[in-house]
């Protein structure tokens, strides 16, 4: 519910590469976002996750199959894949394990997409006390692997030939309370509640709210996508 979703643009873009549209993977599929775009694309989509609980949840579409697996251990038949994504999950994967996966399942010049998103962007002085809450507040209660994430997953090297991307921008537009949601679903928001039983978003919700004048005004919210594209050869 307080999740950005990501652009059309991004899917018809990479459906463009494809040589074939017969079967996508989206890998760490969560809830579905991501596979449901594809199956407009391609004739099947297989989507997986880890976790039971995230496949149980997804939203169920003609044209797509869930399953509980792992990125390393996908129980995919080889060389039968077009399309590889990874939305918002490459950073938990074993990456050598998951590089080997990805080019025993991908067919020749299939393609692997991987991407993220980092801190959202509104106005400067919002923007001041989000980063304040990110960064001073909950700085130590970001797990390692967000790291990845902050720097747009420009340190990834995988044995695959790499393909320029274009820049794709992910937006909303958002009353007070969806922003708050959204800061609610943090992970490091969880980690810190647990810790000393008190919301942290807490600390700053006033001034945000001040700054924001009328709660029930949308403004318009940005996240970058940063994209990071693979070709198998």
């Amino acid at each position: 519910m307080f999740r950005p979703t990501y652009p059309k643009e991004l899917f018809s873009y990479l459906a463009s590469l494809s040589k074939q549209h017969q079967t996508a993977w989206d890998c760490g599929t969560g809830t579905g976002q991501s596979a449901i775009a594809l199956s407009k694309y391609y004739a099947m989509v297989i989507a997986t996750d880890a976790s039971e609980t995230q496949i149980n949840g997804a939203k169920k579409k003609q044209g797509i199959t869930y399953h509980v697996a792992t990125a390393e251990n996908s129980d995919i038949e080889t060389c039968s894949i077009d399309l590889i994504t990874v939305a918002q999950a490459f950073h938990w994967f074993n990456i050598e394990q998951f590089s080997k996966e990805a080019k025993r399942v991908l067919k020749d010049k299939g393609i692997l997409a991987i991407w993220s998103y980092n801190l959202l962007s509104i106005q400067d002085d919002i923007d001041k006390e989000i980063s304040y809450l990110y960064n001073t507040i909950l700085g130590e209660y970001w797990p390692e692997e967000r790291k990845m994430v902050e720097d747009g997953y420009k340190s990834v090297q995988l044995p695959f030939k790499e393909i320029e991307t274009p820049l794709f921008t992910m937006s909303a537009n958002w009353n007070l309370s969806q922003l708050i949601g959204y800061l609610y679903t943090w992970s490091a928001t969880k980690e810190y509640q647990k810790n000393h039983e008190v919301n942290p978003v807490e600390k700053v919700v006033d001034k945000i709210a001040n700054i924001w004048g009328k709660p029930e005004e949308k403004l318009s919210v940005q996240w970058p996508l940063n994209l990071r594209l693979w070709q198998a050869v």
